[in-house]
């Protein structure tokens, strides 16, 4: 199914490039996502997101610095991050703990509107 969704969409693309008519076609959606990128409301909307998406790099930029930083320094030390010494379960587990009053990266920070 998806190779032949792929084949009508390239055959689409392909006419809309190669022929007259669908250069033509090209220029007017070509014409009209311009006008829509240029709305003041969807503008508004990339504003709104380039904002959200500052902060939220700001606040979790530092804790994945640090944690980095960290990663490396036990990599230059000998010791592997993701195992920490010790004959626990969790020893062998992959995901890092997360520390008390650590910013935590979720998916509902990253929505663009309630």
């Amino acid at each position: 199914m998806k190779g032949k969704l792929a084949f009508v969409a390239g055959a689409g693309l392909g006419y809309l490039l190669g022929t007259r008519a669908g250069r033509g076609q090209f220029e007017k959606i070509k014409g009209w996502a311009n006008d829509v990128w240029q709305d003041p409301r969807v503008q508004g909307y990339v504003q709104d997101v380039e904002g959200q998406a500052t902060a939220f790099a700001k606040q979790q930029g530092v804790a994945l610095k640090d944690k980095a930083v960290e990663a490396a320094k036990q990599a230059v030390a000998g010791g592997a991050p993701w195992k920490p010494s010790g004959s626990t379960p969790e020893a062998d587990d992959p995901t890092p703990d997360v520390r008390a009053g650590e910013p935590v990266i979720d998916v509902g920070d990253a929505r663009t509107r309630p």
